[in-house]
């Protein structure tokens, strides 16, 4: 509105800025005319009609549908009716004077033009910018769905490996079965009621030890657990459930017996091992879990299996697309997986 404003302004003091090529005394004296005054306003509001025809209805006939001899024409036909406009006023109103059509395109020329020009510019500029913010709200829209199926898929699959969990404590009749119930139980709450939005980190850490306890309760000392999730600066922002999936990947794929080759013995770890490592400083988390593996490994895969990796990383590429590292590597009978996430 503001620049309507400013430019319609402009515009009206056209009129004396370019006066006709009469005696300038006599230009001035006529200009102060009462019948000259209402002249020049209606010549001002043609002027505006002429910018809001041009961008509401000449533009997308012809400009966006790449008719551009019928634009010229009908840019032709606006010089014309303008002129006549001009003439028949002329004569009605001011008297004296014989119209000069010389005048009149010294006159109007560079105003016409102006007006076509700027709103042109307008409408194609507005168009552009409507465009550009439908298809980002559009954007947006998408990106909120997709982001809901995924969260859907993760939970149903992370919840069936922790039921299986429980069903292996409950087959050995094992005392730590309540209290994994009681973990359970936090984890459901943690997942139905503090995942919507962006959750403190500190959260989703606590969660994450609460699974790695519910599988070493599971494990017991079948598997070694380091890990080290304290070096926090300050607490931070992250997106829920986005770092469960390393951790539940190396269990499901790193507990098993894993044996390497050691020159001509074969060397047999009764004891998998899992190392999960978490700093988040100056704004800036790492987060890397590696696991023993064996590319011997008789291990059947079902066929979930990899999907909460799978939705991390398109989570990741959605939700940190120019802000994160994601490196997954096989050394030395190792699996790792380093995360680097901007947060701030």
């Amino acid at each position: 509105m503001l620049l309507h404003v400013v430019c319609w302004l402009f515009i009206f003091s056209l009129p004396y800025l370019l006066r006709p090529s009469i005696d300038p005394q006599k230009a001035i004296s006529l200009l102060k005319t009462k019948n000259v005054q209402y002249l020049i306003f209606i010549n001002r509001i043609v002027l505006v009609g002429l910018f809001y025809f041009n961008a509401f209805l000449i533009v997308p006939r012809f400009i966006y549908k790449r008719k551009y001899w019928a634009y010229g024409l009908s840019l032709a036909a606006i010089f014309a009716l303008t002129l006549a406009i001009d003439w028949i006023l002329f004569s009605f109103l001011v008297t004296g004077l014989s119209y000069q059509v010389k005048n009149f395109f010294a006159f109007n020329t560079f105003p016409v033009l102006f007006i076509l020009a700027s709103s042109t510019a307008y409408k194609v500029i507005s168009d552009r910018v409507q465009e550009d913010r439908l298809q980002k709200e559009k954007e947006n829209e998408n990106l909120k769905t997709e982001l809901s199926l995924l969260r859907s898929q993760v939970s149903p699959h992370f919840m069936f490996n922790i039921m299986n969990n429980m069903v292996a404590l409950a087959r050995k009749g094992s005392a730590q079965l309540e209290p994994s119930l009681i973990k359970l139980s936090s984890l459901l709450r943690y997942m139905l009621y503090e995942t919507h939005e962006r959750v403190s980190l500190s959260k989703e850490i606590e969660y994450l030890q609460s699974y790695i306890d519910l599988q070493s309760q599971r494990f017991g000392n079948n598997v070694a657990i380091k890990s080290c999730m304290q070096k926090i600066d300050r607490d931070y922002d992250i997106e829920p459930m986005l770092l469960i999936p390393f951790v539940e990947n190396a269990f499901k794929h790193g507990t098993g017996f894993v044996t390497k080759a050691a020159g001509s013995n074969l060397i047999l770890y009764n004891i998998a091992e899992i190392d999960i490592e978490l700093i988040a400083e100056k704004g800036v988390l790492n987060f890397s879990v590696r696991n023993r593996y064996s590319d011997d490994s008789n291990e059947t895969r079902d066929k979930t299996s990899g999907i909460g990796l799978a939705n991390v990383k398109r989570r990741l590429n959605l939700l940190y697309h120019n802000r994160h590292s994601l490196r997954v590597e096989k050394k030395d009978g190792w699996f790792n997986t380093s995360l680097e996430i901007i947060l701030d």
